[in-house]
């Protein structure tokens, strides 16, 4: 999976991400630390990775653009410190490569742990639709 993990990613998930096999680039590695939100989000399209990302503010970016790109993972967790984090997206992670993003925006939520995909549907309209794939097998 091409990932963009946003700043609010710690670089030690970044590199656990890496070393199972994931394609991640932190955006302090490619761009500067003050950018914009948009500016994130215009980079992960150009270079076709799919945002990951702690920050709410992306997923409303991202539906309100029009475009059916970049991706998105949300993560939605009680605790942002670094091993609950890595516990949870070691174990998400691998059916989500396996669902195939594309034009998806995912909520992956630790409380239960559970993963939503809505795709985008219209670029007009940035309408989202409920694939209605929730996943409770983590309980």
């Amino acid at each position: 999976m091409r990932l963009l993990a946003d700043l609010h990613i710690s670089p030690l998930t970044v590199e656990l991400l890496k070393s199972l096999g994931h394609d991640v680039v932190r955006v302090s590695e490619i761009l500067p630390t003050n950018a914009s939100d948009e500016v994130i989000v215009q980079r992960a399209r150009q270079d076709s990775r799919i945002i990951l990302t702690q920050d709410l503010d992306f997923s409303r970016l991202i539906a309100l653009s029009g475009q059916m790109s970049p991706s998105l993972i949300s993560l939605r967790v009680q605790s942002s410190r670094i091993e609950p984090v890595n516990r949870l997206l070691s174990r998400v992670l691998p059916d989500l490569n396996a669902e195939g993003l594309d034009a998806s925006i995912v909520t992956i939520e630790d409380i239960p742990l559970s993963f939503h995909i809505k795709t985008h549907t219209s670029r007009r309209t940035a309408e989202c639709v409920d694939r209605q794939r929730t996943n409770h097998l983590y309980r």
